[in-house]
């Protein structure tokens, strides 16, 4: 069996997906590590004033949701970009060759 064209968006939407949770999980451990550095901060010094405000912490929250969407934007793209290329380079070299049973 050999697979001479993809679905682009098809590939675009897993890779975007995946995206999506690679985002999440990258952002999680961002907001992690901001919320760690806040609160170290905040026993540190009473007059820090981004200790006071939580602003660590609040960027670390917010790269929870930011962090997802710029990820699967970008990999959505890709995978728009690379289903096209593989389409036309498939067209060109014969495509990928898989044994079935």
């Amino acid at each position: 069996m050999v697979i001479r064209r993809i679905g682009v968006l098809s590939v675009a939407k897993i890779y975007g997906a995946m995206g999506v949770l690679i985002g999440l999980l990258i952002g999680l451990c961002f907001a992690a590590v901001a919320g760690l550095g806040s609160a170290i901060a905040g026993s540190q010094s009473s007059n820090s004033p981004m200790a006071a405000l939580g602003i660590g912490a609040g960027f670390g929250m917010l790269s929870i949701v930011v962090f997802p969407i710029f990820y699967g934007a970008f990999t959505f793209i890709s995978g728009l970009i690379g289903g096209a290329l593989y389409n036309l380079l498939a067209g060109m070299v014969g495509g990928i060759e898989i044994e079935t049973t």
